[in-house]
C-alpha cells in the first residue's frame, strides 16, 4: 500500500503523523519505506536524528538522476537508507531538491517517482511526506499513492484551505490517477475541552466530508518526541497520543 500524507497548509502535523503511522506499521513486522519529498527534511530527521547530516544518497540524487541520458540507472533501493527501527527504511529529503523542481516540472517527470515505487516490491507499506505546496514533488507523491491521507489542523483557516485542497485531489485523480482514494481527514492537536475545534469537525462531518474518527490530541509529550528522533510508541507506547496513532492506524486500509 503506498499512502501520501498531503495538506498544502505547513505546521497541521504531516510529518509527525507519516512517521508514527509508520513506526506503527513497523513494529507491527510490516517492511515499511518513508519516502520524504519534503525538502525541508522533517520527516528524514524525525527518523534519523543527527545520522541525516552523513547520508550519501538522497532523493536529490534519484530526482538528479532522472534528469540525466545514462543508459544504466540506479535501482531506486540504492537511494533508502535504513532507520534505528526494525523493519523501518527511508528515502531521505535533502534541500537540494528545491532547486531541482523547475528542470524536473518542465522536462515532465512526475510519473518517476510512481515507477520507482512499483519497483520496491518487497515493502508492505510505503508513506509519502509531502511539502506544504502543491509543487512538483506533492503532484509526483499524489500520481504515485494509491491511498492519501489529508491531516486538518482545528482552525478556521485550515478548513478554508481543505476545499480547495480535495479540488486538487480530484484533479489529480481525473488527470493522472483515477485509483487514487482519499482514505479521510485526519484531525490532529485536537483539543476536546475547547469548543471551536469541536464545532469545525461537527460541521465538516455535517457536509459529508470523510472525517476519520480518530481524532490526535494536541500534547507537549510530541516535542520530546520529535527532539529525541524516536516516534511515540518507542518514547511511551502507554501514552494517549501513542494510543491515538495505533487507534489510527488500525482504521487505515491496510
Amino acid at each position: 500500500m503506498r499512502r501520501v500524507v498531503f495538506n498544502q497548509k505547513g505546521g497541521v502535523g504531516k510529518s509527525t503523523i507519516t512517521c508514527n503511522l509508520a513506526a506503527i506499521s513497523a513494529a507491527a513486522g510490516r517492511r515499511t519505506l518513508v519516502v520524504d519529498l519534503d525538502p525541508q527534511a522533517n520527516s528524514s530527521r524525525y527518523l534519523l536524528g543527527k545520522a541525516i547530516d552523513n547520508l550519501n544518497r538522497t532523493l536529490a540524487d534519484f530526482f538528479e538522476e532522472m534528469l540525466s541520458f545514462r543508459l544504466f540507472q540506479s535501482r531506486p533501493s540504492s537511494y533508502i537508507q535504513p532507520t534505528p527501527f526494525a523493519n523501518l527504511d527511508l528515502m531521505a529529503s535533502h534541500a537540494r531538491m528545491d532547486e531541482l523542481q523547475g528542470k524536473l516540472e518542465s522536462r515532465y517527470k512526475m510519473y518517476k517517482l510512481r515507477e520507482a515505487l512499483e519497483n520496491l516490491r518487497d515493502y508492505d507499506a510505503i508513506f509519502m511526506d509531502t511539502p506544504p505546496a502543491l509543487n512538483f514533488f506533492t503532484r509526483s507523491a499524489l500520481i504515485a499513492a494509491e491511498t492519501c491521507l489529508i491531516p486538518f489542523d482545528c482552525d478556521d483557516f485550515s478548513r478554508r484551505a481543505l476545499y480547495a485542497l480535495l479540488e486538487n485531489v480530484r484533479e489529480i485523480q481525473a488527470d493522472h490517477n483515477p485509483g487514487l482514494v482519499v482514505e479521510g481527514i485526519v484531525v490532529n492537536q485536537f483539543q476536546a475541552r475547547a469548543n471551536l475545534p469541536r464545532r469545525l469537525v461537527d460541521e465538516l462531518i455535517a457536509e459529508g466530508l470523510p472525517v476519520l474518527d480518530t481524532f490526535l490530541s494536541s500534547s507537549i509529550k510530541i516535542r520530546e518526541s520529535h527532539e529525541l528522533a524516536l516516534p511515540m510508541i518507542h518514547v511511551d507506547p502507554n501514552h494517549k497520543l501513542s494510543r491515538e496513532f495505533e487507534a489510527l492506524y488500525g482504521a487505515l486500509r491496510t
